[in-house]
């Protein structure tokens, strides 16, 4: 079995429902929580800055529209993160990966990185998103790099092998196997309503970890964990806590 050193609960998207997700508002919630894991989304702007975005475009969580990777960090930098979800988080920016790195540094949080690139754009934001997590988690624990993108994982792969690996599934797929061994990953990162008892011990006798998401009830966060998946990425960080299942 691949070692496995970290937290059992990940704050999703930084600060689950309690603030604007991928904002440092968000990592500041998780931190009052007292969570020592996030979880969050990293894109390439159009001039090469890894920052923090779940979707290809603005417009659902900004007060700005269009593809986010086409855009310059001057432009971006100017975007608000905040209003859409309240008052309280008016003027919240999209933060840097470098600035979030700072944030893990000051709380002592470990970090999954999501991999999330702009459509088309799968093998540039895998190499520069690890690249840039090397660097900025020198002297903490290694990130564990996550994707949905085969592409990506390989390339970050090829630019950062040491980085460890998780490959992210929405739907159950037969060969994911194939592709972890492929793809040199130490986890399965999985919709947790594809975890039956079954498919947990066929990925645990393969040797891999288990990240099940987005856990937000806790009877199927303790079921999860009796069956023992290592990580829970949750929404509700305020009832799901660092310690919950301990």
């Amino acid at each position: 079995m691949i070692e496995w050193s970290y937290a059992r609960i990940a704050a999703h998207r930084g600060g689950g429902r309690l603030a604007p997700e991928n904002t440092l508002a968000g990592i500041d919630a998780g931190a009052r929580f007292g969570h020592r894991m996030i979880e969050f989304d990293v894109k390439l702007s159009r001039d090469g800055q890894p920052f923090l975005l779940h979707d290809d475009t603005l417009d659902r969580t900004s007060n700005a529209w269009g593809v986010a990777g086409c855009l310059d960090w001057l432009q971006l930098k100017r975007v608000d993160a905040g209003s859409w979800f309240g008052r309280d988080f008016d003027g919240e920016p999209l933060p840097l990966l470098s600035e979030v790195a700072e944030r893990c540094r000051r709380y002592g949080m470990e970090a999954n990185i999501e991999i999330k690139p702009t459509t088309g754009l799968d093998v540039e934001t895998g190499a520069a998103v690890a690249r840039a997590a090397q660097t900025l988690w020198q002297g903490m624990k290694a990130p564990l790099l996550s994707s949905f993108s085969p592409q990506a994982l390989a390339a970050a792969r090829c630019a950062v092998p040491e980085l460890p690996r998780g490959l992210l599934m929405d739907r159950w797929r037969e060969d994911w196997r194939q592709q972890a061994r492929s793809l040199e990953c130490v986890s399965l990162h999985l919709n947790h309503r594809l975890l039956t008892p079954d498919r947990i011990t066929a990925i645990k006798r393969e040797g891999l970890r288990i990240l099940a998401y987005t856990v937000n009830s806790p009877h199927r966060a303790r079921e999860l964990l009796r069956l023992g998946v290592d990580t829970l990425c949750t929404d509700r960080i305020d009832i799901i806590g660092p310690d919950f299942g301990s």
